[in-house]
């Protein structure tokens, strides 16, 4: 039975993403610009007066007369400053989250498992949203809201000041669209959940992805330390030339230094070498023309074309008596002025 394992790629395919970042671009825009609008108070404490003013909810100023009689009071939560505020970071915010999950999609940098946290955390930021959206008001015992404010509930049209029918119809469109919004980032969780889960093809390469690492790490051998007890592994041995005792690997520094070791104006090669020390690397039988190059080469013709023994010397000369004895060093003397 195959080992479970978190998928990297999304089901069925790529298109269901591409439907939804479709779906979801239209509507963050749009909740950017309604939350945009509505802040920092451009028509809630309006609203929150003419609902006042028609017995549907408190009043603004249920606020003050509790202050002034000493009594504890707390703004509901569909009219506080705080959801005005929150909405329009959590929409700022979806729109970043929307561009940079599409640019990673497509660089195929945003597997289903990233995609359940994120979404999981935009579900849960919307969901506060709603709530706040969709809160009652209980404030004002003569007059309680138990639910969602009447602008969501009833008819722009039952409005009192009839120039708040487009701010009631703004409001109420900030809140279908929020409702939209939880919805398309629910199916977003649960197409990331559902691809989490890997298919039959799928578990098929992840085995014999596995299969291929272990013939890959085959060559390992277990040994154990006699001393010790301890087991340790031998990695197995690359089969490069010149490896343990094996032919130099044939390279161009080699290759230049064999054949300048077969030349004839390197006499100081041989003598300095150590003694009785043969070179592992293979000779090759590259030689120097036979036509001398310096004046200090035996056999050295000069310009007018014959042999000159005065300017010719030897630059080593070895005559050692034994194997072990030190080779006697000649130099050679100045050359003479020629004479006309």
């Amino acid at each position: 039975m195959a080992k479970f394992f978190l998928s990297r790629r999304w089901r069925p395919n790529k298109w269901p993403f591409y439907i939804l970042l479709g779906i979801e671009l239209p509507l963050t825009v749009a909740l950017l610009a309604l939350f945009g609008i509505a802040a920092p108070n451009l028509y809630r404490k309006k609203l929150w007066q003419d609902g006042a003013d028609n017995g549907f909810n408190s009043s603004p100023t249920t606020g003050l007369y509790a202050i002034a009689n000493y009594k504890p009071y707390t703004t509901p939560k569909v009219w506080s400053q705080f959801i005005t505020n929150f909405n329009v970071v959590i929409a700022v915010l979806s729109m970043f989250i929307m561009l940079v999950k599409s640019i990673m999609y497509v660089l195929h940098v945003f597997p289903p498992v990233l995609s359940a946290i994120v979404h999981a955390i935009i579900i849960a930021l919307y969901s506060v949203s709603i709530a706040y959206q969709a809160s009652s008001d209980t404030s004002d015992p003569l007059h309680p809201q138990n639910g969602p404010p009447w602008y969501v509930t009833k008819s722009c049209s039952v409005t009192r000041n009839k120039s708040l029918v487009g701010y009631c119809r703004q409001a109420k469109a900030s809140f279908a669209c929020t409702c939209a919004a939880l919805g398309i980032f629910g199916i977003y969780f649960i197409l990331a959940i559902w691809s989490c889960f890997p298919s039959k093809s799928q578990r098929e390469e992840y085995e014999e992805a596995k299969r291929l690492q272990a013939e890959k790490y085959a060559g390992l051998e277990n040994i154990s330390d006699p001393k010790s007890g301890k087991a340790s592994v031998r990695y197995p041995v690359p089969d490069t030339p010149g490896f343990q005792g094996g032919l130099n690997p044939m390279t161009p520094r080699t290759l230049a230094f064999n054949t300048l070791g077969g030349t004839k104006d390197l006499p100081l090669r041989s003598h300095f070498s150590t003694p009785n020390v043969q070179s592992t690397s293979p000779t090759f039988a590259l030689r120097s023309p036979d036509i001398p190059r310096s004046p200090m080469s035996p056999g050295f013709v000069n310009r007018a074309g014959m042999e000159d023994d005065d300017t010719i010397g030897k630059a080593i000369e070895l005559s050692p008596t034994s194997p072990g004895a030190a080779p006697n060093l000649y130099f050679p003397p100045p050359p003479k002025t020629s004479k006309k």
